[in-house]
């Protein structure tokens, strides 16, 4: 298997059902709270949860994202490459199963968004192969929507 250098069987876990997931919570800001609700509402099982004056909750497939309006929000675009791709930094997104891949390819093929990078397999045959895409939301916040051939190496 081809690791990353550096790293143990013990830093990478061995068995996923040892680990306990739980949501995590990522605050982010947005130019235009309306048109960020539409496009987190087009990304299947996100739906709108909590609102205040300035900001609103999605469940982002079991997590709380959080769209904070901010007039000046200035992005930092730093880029990295990655298995012959060029990535966004910083991005954020989620590991899902194949089929919610396709399911969130699809809607988002069909809403016109365009992709960053377009859904690819990165490290084909190698350790932690998986099926990636990247794309930005209106506010110019990268997402990464994952899916791995084996979850137990997704460390």
């Amino acid at each position: 298997m081809n690791h990353d250098a550096g790293t143990s069987q013990e830093q990478r876990g061995t068995a996923r059902e040892n680990v306990s997931v739980r949501p995590f919570h990522l605050a982010f800001p947005v130019k235009d709270l309306e048109e960020s609700r539409k496009f987190y509402e087009t990304i299947p099982g996100c739906r709108m949860a909590r609102t205040g004056k300035n900001w609103i909750d999605f469940d982002f497939l079991g997590h709380q994202i959080t769209a904070h309006y901010a007039e000046n929000a200035e992005k930092t675009r730093v880029f990295n490459k990655v298995d012959r791709e060029i990535v966004p930094v910083p991005h954020f997104g989620v590991v899902v199963s194949d089929r919610e891949f396709n399911q969130i390819r699809d809607a988002l093929v069909e809403a016109g968004i365009q992709f960053l990078i377009e859904p690819t397999v990165r490290f084909r045959g190698q350790y932690a192969e998986q099926r990636t895409m990247f794309f930005a939301d209106p506010s110019g916040n990268h997402l990464e929507i994952k899916s791995f051939r084996r979850i137990e190496e997704m460390f």
